[in-house]
């Protein structure tokens, strides 16, 4: 199929009505993302626990939980995918809170599959930490975080400002959870989900024959230390986590534009005294609310939370899409994205400043109304948006190209000192506090990685930076990150294919050529697991298994990623691996324009949490085909 045939440019015709009739008046894009029941089981939990339970809503919500259990009897954390052990233990306890009795099917295949993976002992700590709050577990089976963290001076090395933003977010409330360790009686017990002959959730974990690993010899000083009666320190330490909480509440209620994120800093607030009286518990649980997605089924309403709205990152990325596709640059519904994607930004001062003390605020963040933590993915891609959409009226360019600036500014401001980006944080690699850490649901630290370097490199490139000197280190970067393969890591996407289609493309947009070895190595690999039928495919697994790297049922979004850098490498439209895949995008393209896909292609924490993008399915193959029809 040639990218000039009436195939083609109806492809491109369907794809750009179905971007423009998905778009909100406002000039945003974005639709409700999907990830697991641990999202709404932790919703449920906090509303238990602040006495804000109500039946339409927890019956709501375990509808929805029960409607996404895997035929093996757990829940996984992706489609299609087997059941995990702490997502399942926190589906069936949410499920015991909303009155589903042990002797249900769906409960009784639930336990047996917990037991088979070795009961409550063998859950990860979240898992542990809601147990514990409902009487399920001892607290010493949890590692104890001492308020007194939020004290310490930027520069020492457990300083919260060490550890990634996500990690802040956890520990600062579980600080105030270990000062009081609170416990609820759900009048319930949970001892159909130990495993025989294991331990139970109460008990102690490592072996004893075994020396203690140095972060198990501090948090047996932190417990002990937890254990004094509170004084003038810790009362501080109380005061001072609580206002560092409220801190960064944003205007909608919520903290960090995430669901889970809300539910801790709730969590750490209920532990600290507040009830659902209090304003601000009652503005967190209005935000909480603001996730919330009502859908009608054959049992009644079902509740479902969003993990985290994207508009931001939709919208510009859609921007994109529609430009690549053809369509003029002072289109009006570009001309309302760019208004609204200007009017998000970000001009206060978040916990970034304390890396780099003194900078410029001027970023955008991933959410409606998120203020405290702009990122550096999401300034990447606005920035070029901005600067490709076209005003006429000369005041109002003016006042565009200074925010475009601004951004530029902040995201050179964001490098870190090895060249790279990372997502929020500007050198976040602290090897300490990765080694001393004793949280296993979430990653410590927020060092620079390949796909969100290669957004940056790219938006700058784009912005006439190419020859900057902190712009060639951000290529040696990239090309030094370069797996043996051909490939590079995707933190943020799945996984090989995400991170390879944006290297190579800002590669080339930065001026490396298309002979270079490293552009000619992503090549042979992408080329190289291409699918019989003409597409691209990668599931998570590739995150635990090698032999899984760039490989899986082809995806409408991971073969236009796939697409995006063999255009960017200069591979010609008439070659037969790019008709091959513009013809199977074709050939799966719904009537209304629209593409269909299941399979999760967002990372948050890799082997732990992953998402969709809904809007990616829609976006990226109108992207690549609109490159390959104006470029050849």
């Amino acid at each position: 199929m040639h990218v000039d045939t009436p195939d083609t440019k109806l492809v491109l015709e369907r794809g750009i009505e179905r971007l423009l009739a998905l778009q909100d008046a406002d000039g945003w894009w974005s639709r409700c993302p999907d990830a697991n029941v641990m999202v709404d089981a932790v919703d449920v939990f906090v509303r238990e626990l602040l006495g804000v339970r109500d039946e339409k809503t927890i019956s709501a919500s375990a509808r929805w939980i029960r409607s996404q259990q895997s035929p093996d009897g757990g829940w996984a954390i992706y489609p299609h995918g087997p059941g995990d052990l702490s997502t399942t233990v926190e589906a069936y306890l949410a499920l015991r809170l909303a009155g589903d009795g042990p002797d249900l099917l769906h409960m009784r295949e639930a336990a047996r599959f917990v037991r088979s993976q070795g009961g409550l002992a063998s859950c990860r700590l979240e898992a542990r930490i809601w147990l514990a709050l409902f009487g399920q577990a001892s607290w010493d089976s949890v590692p104890t975080v001492l308020p007194e963290v939020v004290l310490l001076p930027p520069a020492a090395p457990m300083s919260l400002y060490k550890l990634s933003t996500w990690t802040r977010l956890a520990l600062v409330p579980l600080g105030l959870v270990h000062d009081r360790r609170p416990a609820v009686d759900p009048g319930f017990r949970l001892d159909e989900l130990h495993a025989v002959g294991r331990a139970s959730a109460g008990a102690t974990q490592g072996s004893p024959a075994s020396p203690p690993h140095l972060a198990q010899l501090l948090n047996q000083g932190a417990r002990r230390l937890n254990r004094l009666s509170p004084g003038p320190l810790r009362r501080r330490a109380v005061r001072r986590s609580v206002q560092w909480i409220l801190d960064r509440q944003e205007a909608d209620g919520a903290w960090l534009a995430c669901n889970v994120a809300s539910v801790f800093c709730l969590l750490g607030l209920y532990a600290a005294g507040r009830d659902a009286k209090d304003p601000d518990i009652r503005r967190g649980l209005e935000g909480l609310d603001g996730f919330a997605v009502w859908l009608e089924s054959p049992e009644g309403p079902m509740r479902r939370m969003n993990c985290m709205p994207t508009p931001v990152w939709d919208s510009a990325l859609c921007v994109w899409a529609l430009l690549d596709a053809g369509l003029a640059p002072d289109h009006p519904a570009l001309l309302r994205a760019a208004d609204w994607l200007a009017g998000q930004e970000v001009r206060t001062h978040g916990d970034w400043a304390v890396a780099r003390p003194g900078s410029a605020a001027g970023g955008w963040s991933v959410g409606f109304v998120e203020e405290s933590y702009p990122d550096c993915d999401d300034t990447a891609v606005v920035v070029e948006a901005l600067s490709r959409v076209r005003l006429d009226d000369p005041e109002a360019a003016a006042s565009r190209r200074g925010a475009v600036n601004r951004g530029v500014n902040w995201l050179l401001t964001m490098q870190s000192r090895d060249g790279g980006w990372a997502a929020y944080d500007a050198d976040n690699t602290s090897l300490i506090a990765t080694r001393l850490a004793t949280l296993d649901f979430t990653e410590i630290t927020d060092p620079p990685c390949p796909d969100i370097t290669a957004h940056a490199l790219e938006s700058l490139a784009a912005q006439g930076l190419r020859d900057d000197p902190r712009v060639r280190r951000a290529v040696r970067w990239l090309l030094t990150h370069q797996e043996k393969d051909g490939s590079w890591y995707g933190r943020w996407g799945v996984n090989y294919l995400y991170s390879t289609g944006s290297a190579v493309t800002a590669l080339r947009r930065a001026g490396v050529p298309r002979d270079h070895d490293a552009v000619r190595r992503a090549v042979r690999w992408l080329t190289g697991r291409q699918n019989a039928d003409g597409g691209w495919g990668e599931d998570v697994r590739s995150y635990e298994d090698p032999e899984r790297h760039g490989r899986g049922a082809s995806t409408p979004t991971q073969t236009a990623w796939a697409l995006l850098a063999l255009h960017a490498a200069g591979v010609a439209a008439a070659d037969g691996r790019v008709q091959r895949a513009l013809a199977w995008l074709a050939e799966t393209q719904n009537a209304d324009g629209s593409w269909d896909e299941d399979a999760f292609t967002g990372t948050v924490l890799p082997r732990q949490f992953y998402m969709s993008y809904p809007m990616y399915r829609q976006l990226y193959p109108v992207m690549a085909v609109g490159r390959y029809s104006r470029s050849f």
